[in-house]
Parts: structure tokens; C-alpha cells; sequence
């Protein structure tokens, strides 16, 4: 946007359209920014500003008298116009020499710390307590950066391979995952619940668009109060129609992982730099049925198997680490998970009927993906959801998908905050989510 004036406002501009300004553009720029750190040198000072595309420097030309310090207190909202000039030692290669300076608001009080420490050196519990100043921190907002990359180039991939971006209902009339963990609801005096997962909406669409998926908040009601766990999450879905197997799905989601890496180093380079973090590499990503599993892992580190039927977390971790060792993976698909431990949706497996096509993606030792094939016969579900203890008349609306033909399809569910969590190695997966709800936060 250029003014009468020639003065051109950068404020939505990246770092980079700033950088490849023309000498002309650069005499005299107008932006906004809030004060993030200011480094007095006695007879100049450096003001760093917080911009959408991260920290600029700006360099104040003169002393700062006490009459005007009250103009440099962090977390002042200002505008300054001058000249930008390369910079090599400043922050993004590039400083902007204030000629003028307006403060557009002020905090009321001093923040309880300081944000634009590297790090914050404070415990995470506190830390969210006080959430809306600590997400001012460039590392800490950066987090949510990269989560945001994430979103995009999934989004982008699934787009480009003939995926309908669709938004379901979260306020619903039966839970589609079973059991206990689900919050219940007094809807104008009917019994409601929030959705566990769209799983019922995304395959009464299967007919209708053939590929969909949602990335939304789904909600359980677990009384887990562990550092992997959270009763709101962000769930990364899709489902797919026409496939041949769940391997189709697997397949599907090695290609969304690729590119959704590359993505991120082509476009989120500085955030990466910042966080420390290293994406993994890999071509495919190895597969090993469930039953195999735990019995290498039991023979491998000596370890007894005691729960036949699901993974526990230290399996998890130790599969994580064998198959790191052994095959230099970061990932494996765990498949052919036990009927007994699956949802009524699942398809069993024709060949040994007390396992189905479902598999677990485990991530640097933690599960972050579940998925698999569906039952698309109207029969065997209706008998499926019966052998689960569930009533067939409670899912009508989803039995519509059936009774009225539905292909062969598959998909699976991705926890968001659990990606990141692993990407970054944060030890509890509440650091991963902007502001986490557990089983006793509410607030901010």
C-alpha cells in the first residue's frame, strides 16, 4: 500500500518481503510492532518489535532521556517510520532506523516476567496460569507457529489428493468411539453429547464427496491426568473411499507426513531454527502387526507381556525404540489391533476374525494416529455394534450409510498437540496445546 506521502506501510508484509525491499522503498518505511525487548547502549538503543513474521530490529538513534523512557516499556504497542537498513548482526539481517515513534497504547502494569528471555525457566503449570502473556514469548509463540505449518501443509496435501475439507457437528445425539469417555450434555432436555471424533460424519460423506477430512477440536471425557492426555484435542481426520485395504489409508497418510515436512522446511525455517527442531526423514515407514510386536519387544528388553489386548505406554515407548535401533525409524504402523480394543466401526480381519484391519502410527515411542478399515456392510455392523453392547436404534441416522450403500473405505484420527509434542521432545503434551483443558483446567 503506497500513501500520498511515499511512506509504505509494512505491516503485512513477511520478513522477507521486507528484506527484498528496493533501495527507494527503504528511506522511509511506516510499521507497527510491540515492544519485545529494548537494549539501551547509553547513547542509542535497540528496540526489538514483535511482528506477525517474528522479532525486527529497529535502532534508535539517540539517548533515552528519563523524560521518555516511559515511551520504550516492553509490551508498548507502537508505530515507527524510518529507514531500513541491512543489518547482518540484527536478528533477521535487517534494522529499521526510527525517525519517528508513536506509542498506541500501554500495559497497565509491569508483565509478572520477562517475556523475551530465550527461555522462560518457569514450571508449566504457572506457565499456563498466565498464558496469555507467556504465548508472547518468541519461543513459546513459535510453538503454535509450527502447529500452524502443520495444519497448512496437511491441509495442502490432502486438497491437492481430492480430499473435501467438510465441518461436522461437535453437539451429538450418540457417541461414535463407545464406553464411558464422553461428556454428556442437556440439550433443551435431551440427552446430547460433545463428539469424541467425526467419525460417523466423515463416512455418511463417503458416498457424497468420496475423500473428506476436518481438522477440529474433539473432546473426552477421560479421567487421565498423565503427561500424554488432554479432554480436548486437536484431531487431524480423514476417510477415504474405494480402497483396497487399510494399507491404501497407511499409504495415504507416509505421503501427508512427507510433504507436510518438506512444507515446513520450505516455509517455516526460521520457526524450526528457533524451536531446535529436526524433522524426521524417511522414504516408508515399516509396519508390524500388533501380535509381533509385543512379542519382540517381550524378547528383546526381557519384558513380560501383561495386557494381551492393547499396548501399554512403556510397550509403546520401547517399540518406539527398537524399531529406531533396528531399522532407523522414527515411525511404525502397529497393526491388526485385538476386536476387543477397537471401535464397533472397525472391519475384523477375514483371515483371524479375533483381529482387524486397524492400525496405531507410533511416533518417537507414542501412539498419534489411529485408523483403519470400516465396516461398510449394513448386516455385519448392525451385528458388530450388537456384540459390542451397543443398540443398533441409537445410531439410525449413521445405519443410513449402510442400509443405503456405502464403498469400501478407511481412515484414521491424528492427534495434533501429540505430533508436535514428540517433534519438539516436550515431556507433557501441554505445552503442545495453546490453552490445554485436563481434567481439572478450564481457565485462561
Amino acid at each position: 500500500m503506497v500513501k500520498a506521502t511515499g511512506e509504505r506501510t509494512i505491516m503485512d508484509l513477511s520478513i522477507e518481503e521486507l528484506k527484498a525491499l528496493s533501495p527507494e522503498e527503504k528511506k522511509s518505511v511506516t510499521t507497527h510492532g510491540t515492544i519485545y525487548n529494548v537494549r539501551d547502549m547509553g547513547d542509542f538503543a535497540f528496540v526489538i518489535i514483535r511482528k506477525i513474521g517474528g522479532l525486527v530490529q529497529c535502532l534508535y538513534n539517540k539517548k533515552i532521556t528519563e523524560e521518555d523512557r516511559h515511551l520504550f516499556q516492553d509490551e508498548n504497542a507502537i508505530r515507527v517510520t524510518g529507514e531500513v537498513r541491512d543489518e547482518e548482526r540484527a536478528v533477521n539481517g535487517f534494522e529499521i532506523v526510527i525517525d519517528k515513534m508513536e506509542v498506541l497504547s500501554a500495559p497497565k502494569e509491569e508483565l509478572p516476567l520477562s517475556v523475551s528471555k530465550r527461555k522462560l525457566n518457569i514450571a508449566l503449570e504457572n506457565e499456563i496460569e498466565i498464558r496469555p502473556v507467556t504465548l508472547r514469548n518468541e519461543q513459546r509463540r513459535s510453538v503454535f507457529k509450527l502447529q500452524e505449518g502443520i495444519v497448512r501443509g496437511f491441509r495442502r496435501y490432502l486438497e491437492d489428493n481430492g480430499f473435501t475439507e467438510i465441518f461436522s457437528p461437535k453437539i451429538i445425539a450418540a457417541g461414535a468411539e463407545g464406553g464411558a469417555n464422553i461428556f454428556k450434555l442437556d440439550y433443551f432436555g435431551k440427552k446430547a453429547y460433545l463428539a469424541q471424533s467425526p467419525q460417523t460424519y466423515k463416512q455418511t460423506l463417503i458416498p457424497v464427496y468420496e475423500r473428506v477430512f476436518e481438522i477440529a477440536p474433539v473432546f473426552r471425557a477421560e479421567k487421565h491426568d498423565t503427561a500424554r492426555h488432554l479432554n480436548e484435542y486437536v484431531s487431524v481426520d480423514f476417510e477415504m473411499g474405494y480402497i483396497n485395504s487399510f494399507y491404501d489409508v497407511i499409504n495415504m497418510e507416509t505421503g501427508m507426513l512427507k510433504y507436510c515436512f518438506n512444507y515446513l522446511e520450505e516455509n517455516y525455517a526460521l520457526v524450526l531454527k528457533k524451536l531446535g527442531c529436526e524433522l524426521p526423514k524417511f522414504d516408508t515407514i515399516p509396519c508390524v502387526k500388533f501380535r509381533d510386536a509385543k512379542e519382540m519387544v517381550a524378547k528383546k528388553y526381557g519384558r513380560k507381556i501383561k495386557d494381551p489386548y492393547d499396548l501399554e505406554p512403556e510397550e509403546e515407548r520401547l517399540i518406539g525404540e527398537l524399531f529406531k535401533e533396528d531399522y532407523g525409524s522414527d515411525f511404525v504402523f502397529v497393526t491388526h489391533y485385538p476386536v476387543k480394543k477397537r471401535p464397533f466401526y472397525a472391519m475384523d480381519d477375514p483371515e483371524d476374525p479375533k483381529y482387524t484391519l486397524s492400525f496405531d502410527l507410533l511416533f518417537r515411542g507414542m501412539e498419534i494416529t489411529t485408523g483403519g478399515q470400516r465396516i461398510h456392510d449394513y448386516d455385519e455392523q448392525v451385528k458388530k455394534m450388537i456384540f459390542k453392547g451397543l443398540y443398533p436404534e441409537d445410531f439410525e441416522s449413521y445405519l443410513m450409510l449402510h442400509k443405503y450403500g456405502v464403498p469400501p473405505h478407511g481412515g484414521l484420527g491424528m492427534g495434533l498437540e501429540r505430533l508436535v509434542m514428540k517433534l519438539l521432545d516436550e515431556k507433557n503434551i501441554r505445552a503442545t496445546s495453546m490453552f490445554p483443558r485436563d481434567t481439572t483446567r478450564l481457565n485462561p
